[in-house]
């Protein structure tokens, strides 16, 4: 076996483990925090609220993801002073890499700012430019990490 399969392994483990914490913030967290009307009977959140505790949400798992793109970055770079060059996994890594950081430092920042700024502030044009945009980007993340996965999960099955 390479010495190196349990780096290969984890850094495997974490590209899915990623994906999966995407897909499940995406598709079941904010569904259920934006609709409590359809679960709870007494509290109801509106918008703003909803939109503070995803907030919160997105903040603590910025910083997994902050992890996840040094972790990417670092093995990627070791994989390509090791000559394992290949153009799908420099462009899902990149794609990864430029995702998470334009999430956790820019949109995810940006976002809470202006929740701090009150109701009146996420009802403006630029809030939702902003929300779109980082919707877009979580979006962009969860393909660039499975393309990044499965193609890594190819060559070292090729290995």
């Amino acid at each position: 076996m390479k010495k190196n399969i349990y780096i290969d392994f984890s850094y495997l483990i974490t590209l899915a483990a990623t994906f999966g914490a995407v897909i499940v913030l995406g598709a079941f967290v904010a569904p259920v925090v934006f609709h409590t009307e359809n679960i709870l009977h007494s509290v109801i959140l509106d918008n703003y609220n909803a939109g503070i505790i995803m907030g919160e949400i997105f903040h603590r798992f910025s910083y997994w993801i902050y992890f996840l793109a040094f972790f990417v970055l670092f093995y990627e770079l070791i994989m390509y002073k090791k000559g394992q060059r290949d153009p799908i996994i420099f462009a899902s890594s990149i794609s990864v890499v430029f995702s998470a950081l334009m999430f956790s430092a820019v949109y995810s920042p940006n976002i809470i700012s202006m929740q701090r700024l009150g109701a009146e502030a996420t009802q403006s044009d630029t809030f939702r430019n902003i929300h779109l945009a980082s919707e877009l980007d979580f979006k962009i993340l969860a393909i660039a990490l499975f393309v990044l996965f499965i193609r890594r999960l190819m060559l070292l099955k090729l290995s």
